[in-house]
């Protein structure tokens, strides 16, 4: 793919999140949540995806000695997730099966799936009524569940652009850079 055809798609599909966002807000009492909540499956599609796409034996992969594994980036996006989406949707944290970034391949992705679903599942328990209220956010500190909100998105994305650097580090292409099928 060449660099304008990549900035292209991009261009796309940014214009297709905005359009899609914009449809939700203003057919929507709860524009915020509801754009959140649109955001998930899309993300949840393509970081699934990498995962899946990673073979087993690259879990251990790190691009540098100071980076983290790719394993441990998946189990880092299923403790975010657990973390988040039970602050936003004022639920207990799912059961932690015991993970840790040496364990298999399957047992990650599984895992990270179940945490989408989690999350899913969180994020129907909140609206826009909601998103001044004070949550515990990391490291103990307060602040408006809205902070929660984008903090989710924004790691979605930011851990997504992790996976697609290490998955091209190792020859392969993330999923959204792969043809449809």
């Amino acid at each position: 793919m060449t660099v304008a055809a990549g900035t292209m798609k991009r261009t796309l599909v940014v214009f297709v999140l905005l359009a899609t966002a914009t449809a939700i807000a203003q057919d929507d009492k709860n524009p915020v949540t509801s754009v959140v909540k649109g955001i998930l499956p899309r993300q949840q599609k393509n970081l699934v995806a990498a995962a899946e796409e990673m073979p087993a034996d690259k879990f251990g992969f790190r691009p540098t000695p100071e980076q983290m594994t790719f394993g441990n980036l998946v189990l880092h996006i299923i403790q975010s997730n657990s973390y988040l989406c039970a602050k936003i949707g004022e639920i207990p944290e799912a059961k932690s099966p015991g993970l840790k970034e040496t364990d298999g391949k399957d047992r990650l992705v599984t895992a990270l799936k179940a945490s989408f679903d989690f999350c899913s599942t969180a994020l129907a328990k909140v609206d826009d009524s909601k998103l001044g209220d004070t949550v515990e956010l990391f490291g103990g500190r307060e602040g408006p569940r809205a902070f929660a909100l984008i903090a989710l998105t924004n790691d979605w994305a930011d851990h997504y652009s992790a996976a697609a650097m290490y998955l091209r580090l190792n020859g392969l292409l993330p999923p959204t850079a792969q043809e449809k099928k």
